[in-house]
């Protein structure tokens, strides 16, 4: 194959899956399927007993790092594991095959692999040591994905959408709509008066929210210098690296390491989950998104080896300390107040939305709140569905949801901008073949033709196989993982 054995690692699939096919396919519903039995089985395909060890281990590699692991998501985990077994049912039954020299041109291929536009073997091992990953597990993963990506070709080929269909996906994305807004923010600002009772009820209710935990750090960055004396990441860096990935993964701390590789001293570090220490001074020394790992890694394994923009870390958490604040705290009353202010937003927005939905709530009601509570209207233009220049992306996507002549309410995540619209007039959009555009929206219509296939194969695959999920094995799993 194409390199050694390396240790297997429960993270990395997840990140080849995404650069290599990245194609959802068959989320299988469960249903009534639950059934008793033994619970070294944790479902059956026909005859076919799938036991419950294998499962366990698809959980591992797929379960997201910074999820508690609980009931639904172990039922989705399931859903996806089903799914994978019965496309690998299908790719038999197709007979899909991939040599290993059309393997070896798949990963030669990948970008990620390459240096100078030619596939480098130093990067493709960097990969591999980096995610601590077995390459013949890997390479097994990129055949099966492959294959799966020939049958869902199969299964989606030939489709032509027609012109209507074509024109309907450009109208879609490019009809104009001519809008009037109000902005909610102004009338929040009338309605909403966060009092100092109000503040110390919502502490006193909520302090366990209020605790920030700290983490005492010892780490060090590893690079070709303080590890293998040069100035260029070579073969040998890499090889201490999976060394030094080996001894953690047996239990060695960081004392050790680095006595053993002769390393500077190390630095120790106290913070939070956001990167500040206990004065609430920022933390430059370390990416936020290695100290989000850092915090949501496993107690049980207190040091670890992360990358991060080609940067190789060895973290070791020696201390975790609960520390609870107090109201006196300026950035806790400033949290609790946004709070405050987000749970009322979020009564008004709802009031306005049962009216509308009520059919209690028109344009004359629009006009007659704007007269009332002296809140301008402002009228606009949209272009087309990413014309983002007044109005923020998402916001637009939910304006050309509704039709014509309609009172909404859109509102952004965290409810930091909120509107009330009227849709006034749709200008639609209409192409012709002559186009230029006219095969990016052919492409577009026969994908989304080509989704709805795939939603037929999955209640086509549904009834297929007869699938039967053992219910305690099920049970047993979701207290294992406690």
């Amino acid at each position: 194959m194409l390199g050694p054995i390396r240790k297997f690692s429960s993270t990395i699939f997840a990140k080849v899956f995404l650069f290599i096919v990245a194609i959802p396919f068959v989320f299988w519903g469960m249903g009534d399927l639950f059934r008793g039995g033994n619970q070294n089985t944790i479902f059956t395909i026909g005859k076919e007993k799938i036991s419950s060890d294998e499962f366990i281990e698809y959980i591992k590699i797929y379960a997201p790092r910074n999820q508690e692991l609980n009931p639904t998501l172990i039922n989705n985990l399931l859903s996806g594991f089903i799914g994978e077994k019965l496309v690998a049912e299908e790719i038999n039954d197709f007979k899909i095959k991939l040599s290993d020299d059309s393997l070896s041109l798949v990963i030669k291929n990948q970008e990620i692999f390459k240096k100078e536009n030619k596939f480098s073997r130093t990067e493709y091992e960097k990969f591999l040591v980096t995610n601590s990953l077995n390459a013949v597990a890997f390479e097994a993963h990129v055949s099966m994905q492959e294959k799966r990506k020939q049958m869902l070709d199969i299964i989606g080929s030939g489709v032509i959408p027609s012109n209507f269909l074509i024109s309907m996906a450009f109208d879609k994305t490019n009809q104009k709509r001519n809008i009037q807004i109000i902005n909610l923010n102004n009338l929040f600002k009338k309605k909403i008066n966060v009092s100092s009772n109000e503040i110390l009820t919502y502490f006193d209710k909520n302090k366990d929210l209020y605790k920030k935990i700290y983490k005492s750090i010892k780490f060090i960055e590893l690079n070709p210098k303080n590890l293998a004396a040069t100035d260029e990441f070579n073969d040998l860096f890499f090889e201490k690296l999976d060394e030094i990935d080996d001894l953690i993964a047996a239990g060695e701390n960081v004392d050790f390491i680095f006595k053993k590789y002769n390393l500077e001293s190390f630095k120790t570090l106290i913070l939070d989950e956001f990167g500040k220490d206990k004065n609430s001074n920022v933390n430059h020394d370390i990416p936020l998104e290695l100290i989000k790992n850092i915090f949501n890694s496993n107690e049980s394994e207190p040091t670890t080896l992360i990358s991060h923009n080609e940067k190789y870390f060895i973290f070791e958490v020696f201390k975790t300390e609960s520390i609870q604040k107090d109201i006196t705290d300026e950035s806790i009353k400033k949290e609790i107040i946004s709070n405050l202010e987000k749970i009322s937003k979020r009564r008004i927005i709802s009031e306005m939305i049962g009216e509308i939905n009520n059919k209690n709530f028109n344009k004359s009601d629009f006009d007659k709140l704007s007269k009332d509570e002296n809140l301008v209207i402002e009228k606009i233009k949209l272009e087309n569905i990413n014309d983002n220049k007044i109005l923020k992306t998402e916001l637009v996507n939910q304006i050309y949801a509704f039709s014509e002549k309609k009172v909404i309410i859109v509102a952004s995540i965290g409810l930091s901008q909120s509107f009330l619209v009227y849709i006034d007039s749709i200008e639609n959009a209409s192409i012709n073949k002559e186009s230029k555009d006219y095969r990016k929206y052919m492409n577009l219509s026969k994908d989304q033709i080509t989704n709805s296939l795939y939603n037929t194969y999955d209640a086509y695959l549904k009834k297929k196989y007869k699938v039967d999920i053992n219910y305690k094995a099920l049970d047993a799993i979701n207290n294992y993982f406690r």
